[in-house]
């Protein structure tokens, strides 16, 4: 299930000593911050990323979790605090490109599937980066195929070639395997992280993943 994503690998001539799993759907604002800093997490921690695609909306269904805006609507100064930190978050790792996307929350089933059915391509990695980038630093509606195909192509990636995998009927198999499993292990949410089998959710916990690595 899945492949080692090459973004998140460390430098090269350094020895890859663990690895672990990171489980994310890109309509996950946290799950692109972890993206955006997984290359220099891992280099620090001569440790490999290895990406696992879920879908959100599945999950939450599963477990009865929800969006951070919906579960702290009755409790606005726990919401302000969640945007205080994320905040902190974009600051302290310099994440300038980031820009709230217009059209949250988007509909990440044709931007998972087409994901996924990249999953075990050369072309995986670079179909994650550019979908990320699309839904967070250019404001894409990823639930038009037209968006997720322009996204694509603007990553010089065969747009048309790749999106055409989310409509495979294995391709939808396996997204709902691969959410399934997820559920099963205990996940609720994303991002979370496996080291070892031990879970860990949220960007906030990355040190302790560093912890377990070590």
């Amino acid at each position: 299930m899945g492949s080692a994503f090459a973004g998140a690998t460390i430098g090269e001539g350094l020895h890859v000593t663990k690895k672990f799993e990171f489980l994310f759907d890109v309509g996950a604002p946290n799950a692109y911050l972890v993206h955006k800093i997984l290359p220099q997490f891992c280099e620090n921690h001569n440790a490999e990323a290895i990406y696992r695609p879920i879908l959100l909306g599945g999950v939450f269904k599963a477990t009865g979790n929800r969006a951070p805006m919906i579960r702290y609507a009755d409790a606005p100064a726990k919401l302000a605090y969640e945007q205080l930190e994320f905040k902190r978050f974009l600051k302290a790792h310099d994440l300038s490109a980031f820009r709230f996307n217009p059209h949250f929350p988007v509909n990440s089933l044709l931007a998972m599937r087409t994901i996924v059915g990249a999953q075990d391509t050369p072309d995986f990695a670079a179909t994650v980066d550019a979908i990320m980038r699309a839904m967070w630093e250019d404001g894409v509606d990823l639930a038009q195929t037209d968006a997720v195909v322009a996204a694509l192509d603007k990553a010089r990636l065969d747009g048309n070639a790749i999106i055409a995998g989310a409509d495979d009927a294995g391709t939808k198999a396996n997204l709902v395997a691969q959410t399934e499993a997820a559920v099963a292990r205990g996940v609720f949410g994303v991002p979370t992280f496996f080291v070892d089998g031990e879970m860990f959710w949220g960007k906030e916990r990355l040190a302790q993943v560093a912890e377990a690595l070590a």
